[in-house]
């Protein structure tokens, strides 16, 4: 029986760090895997090339059309049906409800609805995002209720589907991201971007829910004490990012203490993470969480926001602080500086959390589901 796997998200150009690197990398692994049917894999113009085939059972088909729009509602349910697939997986909740293939969903958040700043937070007019929102609501409602199974990425972010959603718990998994072998820190000159040791790291996107103005509030509270250190925010450039520069002139933060990295590239990134002093993550919300584990793949200590699911996911192998408290942030980096060695004795931690957390694990549990909900059709 033939199904199909929506990877139009595949690879971080494409789909973003987050969703883009579950797909490519379960797909990758996926293909290691015996399969005794047939996988379609549906992709974008702009990561068909860059999807490799490595088994004679997945093969590829174009479906170049953005997500989230009134194309993808109404294209991709003629492009699946004509496929000839039986079962769909659809990495995110962007499922096209009025195609009649029956489909398995990863939800990996919930922070459209747990975090209502970040749902509200637009460049668009407020009638415009309200619509969006609204179809936001009926999608996600859709493949969660229509699914005949959910995959997600924590056991916090199943308590967040149980906490809003009447569904079985039994109709959800949960299969934990994996972590991609780290790229070796190449003969990158930080100093080409103004960056001197030491410094404090965070690395990701912007949004409202990743709490980094709390980072900016602490720096503000010890950067007098201590001349010389910066902090270094990596990621996207966009509004969000763009506000965070506004508040750190509100706070005084001089602009040689703060800098901004664009889309760092693997080396780049590689680079930081492992010349850094520690790695700061204040996020409030999150559903799995992967650049403090990957902060940890290369020697760098973690101060993280005592939450979950990130105390469920970094367990003792970081330092926890209280997210909405920015002395208690400034505390643990000041302490940090003083006396690296703090941070450093929970290195050790981290080695069990690689044997967890593998992309080879999360396929075989993938792949568990699809035989699963393969033998009901």
């Amino acid at each position: 029986m033939k199904m199909g796997i929506d990877a139009r998200f595949l690879g971080p150009k494409t789909g973003g760090g987050g969703i883009g690197r579950y797909v490519a990398e379960l797909t990758k692994h996926l293909q290691e895997l015996p399969f005794q049917n047939d996988v379609e894999l549906f992709l974008k113009q702009a990561n068909f090339h860059e999807c490799k085939i490595t088994s004679p059972r997945f093969h590829k088909t174009m479906a170049d059309m953005h997500w989230y729009g009134v194309k993808e509602q109404l294209l991709m349910p003629d492009i699946i049906k004509q496929s000839g697939v039986r079962l769909m997986h659809y990495p995110h909740w962007n499922v096209p409800i009025f195609s009649k293939v029956p489909f398995i969903v990863t939800v990996h958040d919930l922070i459209l609805l747990d975090h209502k700043r970040s749902a509200r937070t637009s460049t668009q007019s407020q009638l415009i995002h309200g619509i969006k929102y609204a179809m936001f609501r009926l999608v996600l409602e859709h493949a969660i209720y229509k699914s005949k199974a959910i995959i997600t990425v924590s056991e916090h972010a199943k308590e967040r589907i149980l906490h809003y959603f009447n569904v079985p718990k039994e109709k959800i998994t949960v299969i934990p991201n994996g972590l991609t072998k780290p790229v070796p820190a190449k003969a990158v000159r930080l100093s080409d971007h103004s960056i001197y040791a030491p410094y404090f790291l965070y690395a990701g996107n912007a949004y409202p829910h990743k709490n980094i103005e709390l980072i900016l509030k602490a720096f503000a509270l010890m950067q007098h004490q201590n001349p010389h250190v910066q902090v270094v925010i990596a990621g996207k450039r966009d509004i969000f990012s763009m506000q965070l520069e506004k508040t750190a002139r509100g706070l005084n933060i001089h602009p040689e203490r703060l800098r901004f990295v664009d889309h760092p590239n693997d080396d780049l990134l590689a680079r930081l993470y492992q010349d850094a002093h520690a790695f700061l993550f204040p996020s409030l919300l999150e559903g799995f969480g992967i650049p403090p584990l990957e902060a940890l793949q290369h020697g760098t200590p973690v101060i993280a926001a005592n939450v979950r699911p990130m105390t469920d996911i970094l367990k003792d192998a970081a330092h926890y602080v209280d997210p909405h408290d920015p002395k208690d942030l400034a505390s643990a980096m000041l302490a940090h500086l003083k006396d690296p060695s703090i941070l450093a004795r929970r290195l050790p931690f981290a080695d069990e959390l690689f044997d967890r957390y593998t992309w080879q694990n999360a396929a075989i549990a993938t792949k568990e589901v699809y035989d699963r909900v393969l033998k009901t059709l």
